[in-house]
């Protein structure tokens, strides 16, 4: 079964559209075959979010990042199977953690069996990806475990909170740069790595896929505030309802602590406050200022970008990057 890119990207070069839509294919061959078992529950439970959907965006990364190589190394899809193992295996534990009822609009792993189970599977998902990568080399095993040891100090610091001496702004950012764009920055990596690209072509992708995942994160942010459900396919204001400080939160209630607003946005935010504090929120400057926050990460992935050889797959990324600017309104 084929997964669709995470967005609808336009990839105006033929050659190269069908490169990725057959890598897109191969990737999701492997993932689901990398997940089977001797025991039932164990298969069942470990295709529970596969088949739930995800639209594979750190695959689409690599993917393109491999076209600065030779895309049908061997490498190439094996690498994207243990990056979305990885990833997926984190969502099993975060589910637990946020104790999560769905995903992907399915009932999550711990709704559907328990905790345990859930965070189990996720072990399993990370031992099959370590099992996969070892056949990739030293160098690829080294900057997963540095990706990985990047995800948990980011859930750990989300977790715990800024210092009472730390920038709430700039903590919150790092938390995104590691939970989310650590991930997408491999991503970037094993493309250039396992493809053979230069040198100086995996570092620019590398700093370019993470300002992506940041940017992607954040408009995130501004959606939850910004859309309506009909636009968005979610629910608004979810993050205030469970009393999450995204980044317009977190301006928010820096520039006026003592405002009605502030005042609605010190907790999680009661269903029937919900429409006036998204009201105030959306006519609040601190829109504008998450929103030039964003365009910033973007102008920093166009900017490693700009600099790549002249091949379509430049032009991709450039469309992503304008897709991720725009995404929000």
């Amino acid at each position: 079964m084929s997964a669709p890119p995470v967005v609808d990207l336009p990839i105006e070069d033929e050659r190269l559209a069908q490169d990725v839509a057959n890598g897109l294919a191969a990737v999701e061959k492997l993932l689901r075959s990398s997940v089977e078992s001797e025991d039932a529950f164990v298969t069942e439970a470990s295709k529970h979010l596969i088949e739930a959907g995800g639209k594979r965006f750190r695959t689409l990364m690599l993917l393109l990042a491999a076209q600065f190589g030779d895309p049908s190394a061997p490498g190439v899809v094996p690498g994207a199977v243990v990056i979305e193992l990885t990833h997926l295996g984190s969502l099993y534990h975060d589910d637990v953690m946020d104790e999560a009822p769905v995903r992907r609009g399915s009932p999550s792993a711990n709704a559907r069996w328990d905790n345990t189970v859930a965070i189990l599977t996720g072990d399993y998902l990370f031992a099959q990806a370590s099992d996969l990568l070892a056949d990739l080399g030293p160098e690829l095993i080294r900057i997963q475990a540095q990706t990985f040891s990047r995800l948990v100090q980011g859930q750990i610091r989300e977790t715990v909170g800024p210092r009472g001496d730390e920038d709430p702004v700039a903590h919150y950012i790092s938390v995104l740069a590691d939970k989310t764009g650590s991930l997408i920055a491999a991503s970037g990596r094993f493309g250039a790595l396992l493809s053979g690209a230069p040198t100086d072509v995996e570092e620019r992708l590398s700093r370019a896929c993470e300002a992506i995942g940041v940017a992607w994160q954040l408009g995130d942010d501004l959606l939850d505030v910004a859309s309506t459900s009909t636009e968005s396919g979610k629910t608004p204001g979810t993050d205030l309802r469970e009393g999450i400080r995204t980044l317009p939160v977190l301006y928010a209630l820096a520039s006026a602590p003592s405002s009605r607003l502030a005042e609605l946005l010190s907790g999680p935010v009661a269903e029937s406050d919900l429409e006036e504090a998204l009201t105030l929120l959306r006519a609040d400057p601190a829109m504008r200022q998450a929103r030039a926050e964003l365009d910033a990460w973007v102008d920093r992935a166009r900017t490693d970008i700009s600099g790549l050889p002249d091949i379509p797959a430049k032009n991709a990324f450039l469309a992503l990057c304008n897709y991720v600017a725009q995404r929000s309104g």
